[in-house]
């Protein structure tokens, strides 16, 4: 009765302090000692890397699970969340609230990783990068028969509803683990700054002997009171924060470097190391990057070297062992051509990475354009992965994204891996795709410097793409995002050129939906989708001797998003 009688009596005195800095302007503690009485009511808890997952229940039984998505739309993956063992489908007793939410994350434990990556590594398949990625993409498995296959394990760490049995999150959490959910058990109640940070401490180094990712420690306001009482800011809430452990790092050997082509041609070094475990897994490769970078850290082949995982996850160079150098060890030097096609790399006056500016037939720009294209915040295209988009490009039936609105059923059923129910999805969420707002077609066209939030600006300012094209740099200017980074506007008009007065619009919004009956973009339109990628991706100044003669990309040869080739 002790712990409840205070717990009474904080909350008393919270939400005067509370009402008398708010309300009246007139505290009567300082900050500080109001944080020491808000401290005596804290669940700290581990921070999972894993997917994340709202399951919803009704009547006692799993009605819909849903991912986060974007923030405010994710996939509906009930069927494959269904396959998951520890996530319960029926609630055992009976003080359940009629109708909730509960939320977690879906986590692909080390052992379920390793066995993946080892069945893949045996049928020749690129190795998966980290148990994350992993459990995201399993999620999105259309057979549930392969999600069942992989592992998955899910941990839920918050309650949600109007009818809660309970009035802290500590209380809700023990109740949820009796339903039969899969409830950490690591969860703590601290009631001061030593026990928290005594709790970061232990699991900054017990993490290590754990069977999953975990990247830090959520620190939760335990009263459901106070948390409302708090509130959110835009993005968070206001009564839980994350702290991050630091990266973990290995020394191990620099075997190899190759080189990655993204979909706006920029060239990535990628290191391939002495395999060493780190961070609960096995790393072989890390990013280096750039030239600059390598050169900076002066970094070279057969270097012993310290890798880190920044947030647990992307592996990188930090450092080198000098001490332990060979002694015939010769300075990196750095690629000048193009490792897909090439043609010679260029590098512009202010950027760090070198580029690739053959984009109309180089293979990895043209399905790294693509697959950016169909992504959920783009044009939103479901059942079209990487895979699917490489398989379509080998077999001649898409070479740019104005392709995709010429495909047929009949088309991609025939085809491995697909079947006429998966090409029927395909086509329909291709044609459903015309409807989306016009400020996603332009994040869609993946046009260098347009990222979402300057397309949304874009899109409201100039409302039509034609007029975008058509810009000057002054009405440039004008657009709010624009005009807060006045570098930008003109990056993206030596990017551009200047179209012909008399083109046609590419399509919005308003002008695809209706058009054609087996095709919603007409052949101008698909004109206008390659018109628009070359010039506002056209490379800037000073690009010279560029290969006019350099090797087109051709169907058939089997080639992947980030197919990497080596230097040594």
């Amino acid at each position: 009765m002790e712990k409840l009688e205070r717990i009474r009596e904080l909350r008393t005195q919270l939400n005067d302090h509370n009402r008398k800095y708010y309300v009246e302007n007139s505290p009567e503690i300082s900050d500080f000692e109001f944080d020491r009485l808000l401290r005596e009511e804290f669940v700290c808890e581990l921070k999972f890397d894993g997917t994340a997952i709202s399951l919803t229940y009704e009547h006692g039984a799993l009605l819909r699970a849903v991912t986060r998505g974007d923030g405010t739309r994710g996939d509906d993956v009930t069927a494959n969340i269904r396959t998951i063992r520890t996530i319960p489908l029926h609630l055992q007793g009976g003080d359940y609230p009629d109708f909730f939410e509960i939320r977690g994350e879906v986590l692909m434990p080390y052992a379920s990783f390793d066995r993946l990556n080892r069945e893949r590594e045996e049928n020749g398949e690129p190795l998966l990068a980290n148990p994350r990625n992993a459990a995201a993409g399993t999620l999105k498995q259309q057979s549930s028969a392969v999600v069942a296959q992989r592992g998955l394990d899910c941990t839920l760490y918050q309650l949600a509803g109007d009818d809660l049995p309970c009035t802290t999150h500590w209380e809700c959490m023990r109740k949820a683990s009796e339903w039969g959910f899969n409830v950490s058990d690591k969860m703590r109640i601290c009631r001061s700054q030593a026990e928290i940070d005594d709790y970061i401490a232990f699991w900054d180094e017990e993490r290590r002997k754990l069977p999953f990712a975990t990247d830090g420690v959520v620190i939760k306001v335990n009263s459901y009171t106070l948390r409302r009482e708090l509130g959110f800011t835009a993005k968070a809430p206001r009564w839980a924060v994350a702290f991050k452990f630091k990266a973990e790092q290995a020394l191990t050997e620099l075997l190899s470097v190759d080189f990655q082509v993204g979909r706006t041609g920029a060239v990535t070094p990628v290191a391939n190391l002495a395999p060493v475990q780190l961070a609960g897994t096995t790393v072989k490769r890390a990013t280096l990057h750039n030239a600059e970078q390598i050169a900076l850290l002066d970094i070279r082949v057969g270097d012993m070297v310290y890798v880190e995982k920044g947030g647990e996850i992307i592996p990188k160079i930090t450092g080198v062992d000098l001490a332990a150098r060979p002694a015939d060890s010769r300075p990196f030097q750095y690629i000048t051509r193009c490792p897909e096609c090439g043609t010679p790399l260029v590098k512009y006056e202010g950027e760090s990475k070198h580029y690739c500016p053959n984009q109309n037939h180089c293979e990895p720009q043209i399905l790294g354009r693509i697959i950016h294209f169909i992504r959920r915040k783009a044009m939103d295209i479901e059942g079209l992965g990487e895979e699917t988009v490489e398989l379509l490009f080998e077999n001649g039936l898409l070479h740019d994204i104005a392709d995709l609105y010429d495909l047929r059923a009949g088309q991609l059923a025939c085809l491995p891996r697909l079947g006429e129910k998966s090409a029927e999805n395909i086509i329909r969420s291709i044609r459903g795709s015309v409807e989306v707002p016009f400020q996603r077609v332009l994040f869609a066209l993946g046009i260098r410097f347009v990222g979402e939030t300057t397309a949304k600006y874009l899109a409201s300012h100039f409302r039509t793409m034609d007029a975008v094209m058509r810009a000057t740099r002054e009405e440039l200017i004008e657009a709010e995002e624009v005009r807060q980074d006045r570098r930008w506007h003109s990056r993206l008009l030596r990017r551009r050129g200047q179209p012909d007065a008399d083109r046609t619009a590419a399509p919005r919004r308003a002008e695809i939906r209706g058009r054609g009956a087996s095709s919603p973009l007409r052949r101008a339109d698909r004109q206008e989708f390659r018109h628009f990628g070359q010039v506002l991706d056209a490379q800037p100044r000073r690009i010279e001797g560029v290969d006019r003669t350099a090797r087109r990309a051709q169907p058939g040869r089997r080639v992947g998003q980030c197919r990497l080739h080596r230097s040594r």
